[in-house]
This record gives C-alpha cells, structure tokens and sequence, in this order.
C-alpha cells in the first residue's frame, strides 16, 4: 500500500513515522505543511497521483481551542477547507476529529451516534471539517479522539513535568472528566483501520481504556515519573475547580468516548490509561 501521511511532524504524525517504520513491506510518504499544503487542491492532486496513493491519513490540524477563538477563519482553513481538499482525491482518507465536536455537557459516555453540539470555535471548525468530508467521501473514516499526548510536540504530560519540576505546588481541575490518548496507541489503531481485510467507513471513537480528571492525569504522571526516575517531583497537586482556572474558553467537562465500536469492528484491544502513559513516560526519561 501507499500510504501518504499528513501533519507528519506532530504527535500523532511523528507515531505514525514508528508504525511505519514497524511495517516497512509498505511505502509510507510522510508530509507536513513544508512539504505540502494540504489547503492547496493542485499540489495535493499531484502528490496523490505521484505516489499513486491508496490511503491518506490526516494527521495535520489546528488545535489552539483558545486562539481557533479569536481566528476562527484560520482554524477553519486547516480543519474544514483542508479536509475538504483531502475528500476530493481518489485515495481512501482517514481523518482524525476531537471530542470537542460535542458540548462536554453530558454524563455518559459519548456514542457516535450522538448529536453533535460544538462550544468553541475549534469545535465548530472540526465539525465542519467531519461534514465535507463525508459528504464528498462517504466512505470516509473519521474517529474522535481527546486528550491526546505522547513523546512529541506540546501536550498536557510535557508540560506538567515541566512545571511540576519548577514549582512547588500546582492547581489542577478536578471537575473536567476524560481519557487521556496515548498517541502511539491511536497510530496503532490506525493502522489497524488502513490495513483491515474490508474497509471499513463511518465515524469511530478511540481514547484509551478509563475515565480521570486532570487532577487524578497529574497525580499519575508524577507517581509513575517518581518511581522510573532518579530525579523526583515533589510539587503539591491541588485539587481545583474549573471556575478557579483563569481559561480563555470554555473546556468540555465530560469528554469521555464510547470505544465499542471501533473495537468490535476492527477486534482491537485497547491498553487503560496508566498503562498507556507509563509506556510514554518510559520512553521519554
């Protein structure tokens, strides 16, 4: 298969580069904005054909939720226009989307089927991105994701290592609930996805096993950094609500998936968080 991967150079991308790296008896073309622009329509017919690409996996996208907020024309260029350019090539597209499509207002686990309801702009733009895509390519695999972390890139782990090393005591929000996502696990489902006998198309959800608060994800990143490190965090994680946090916009406060499909489908196993973030931590000491 040929197998043309966008967004290569972030978190989700730079994973991709192991699964392929783990599969080689594939061609793997990896490209992020400096070698295509996913919003131009005549480079990315060209390097489709080119490469003669069978797959392309959508890993590029514009995630600043608080800046999306004040320049929602430009998260739209990336999540919805891109998406849309990508929906109009021959090759089979899988497009990664957000939990933040929905309100974060419920209490159940979020099904596919579940309506839609965007809060913020970047939600919004995600949203639009999903409904051009399936609209031009309805086979088309779109699936959901939240919390997303790994080894690279700016994300919550990396951050809160850092300041827990910095600081003596921390506040965290207890009252927003999720999964945190192992980025190299969703790649390996990915995979699963591109490589299944009969494609597969629709809309799936894939976090890791579990539900946490950002208070209890901190907690765990720094016990599970203490007991594979010599050096030590001993920062204070204080429990805060979300009203106590000076955000810009609006987090969803439920954000929990429900995995059973893209699991029955595709007979995935998919790893509980902690497990998930002690291999990260492993891999980033």
């Amino acid at each position: 298969m040929n197998i043309l991967i966008t967004g290569a150079n972030g978190q989700l991308g730079r994973e991709m580069r192991l699964i392929g790296e783990e599969h080689k008896e594939h061609n793997w073309i990896y490209t992020d904005v400096e070698e295509l622009d996913i919003t131009d329509f005549a480079a990315v017919s060209r390097m489709v054909e080119d490469i003669k690409a069978d797959v392309i996996v959508n890993c590029a996208a514009y995630t600043n939720v608080d800046k999306a907020e004040e320049d929602e024309q430009t998260a739209l260029k990336l999540n919805a226009d891109a998406v849309e350019v990508l929906s109009r090539q021959k090759a089979k597209v899988v497009h990664i989307s957000t939990d933040y499509v929905f309100s974060g207002s419920g209490c159940v686990p979020y099904k596919e089927t579940d309506t839609p309801a965007p809060m913020t702009a970047y939600g919004r733009t995600k949203l639009e991105g999903e409904k051009r895509l399936l609209q031009n390519k309805p086979d088309a695999v779109i699936i959901r994701t939240a919390w997303l972390y790994s080894e690279y890139g700016n994300n919550f782990v990396k951050t809160m290592l850092r300041l827990g090393k910095e600081k003596q005591s921390l506040g965290v929000v207890y009252d927003q609930v999720g999964t945190p996502t192992y980025a190299l696990d969703l790649a390996r489902a990915i995979y699963s996805v591109i490589t299944v006998e009969n494609w597969q198309g629709g809309v799936y959800h894939f976090t890791n096993e579990g539900v946490c608060s950002w208070f209890d994800f901190t907690r765990e990143i720094f016990r599970i950094y203490n007991t594979r490190s010599v050096e030590k965090i001993n920062a204070e994680v204080k429990p805060i609500l979300s009203s106590e946090y000076a955000y810009k916009t609006p987090r969803p406060h439920y954000s929990v998936l429900d995995k059973a499909k893209i699991k029955s489908t595709f007979g995935i196993s998919i790893p509980y968080w902690t497990e998930a973030l002690d291999r990260c931590i492993r891999q980033m000491i």
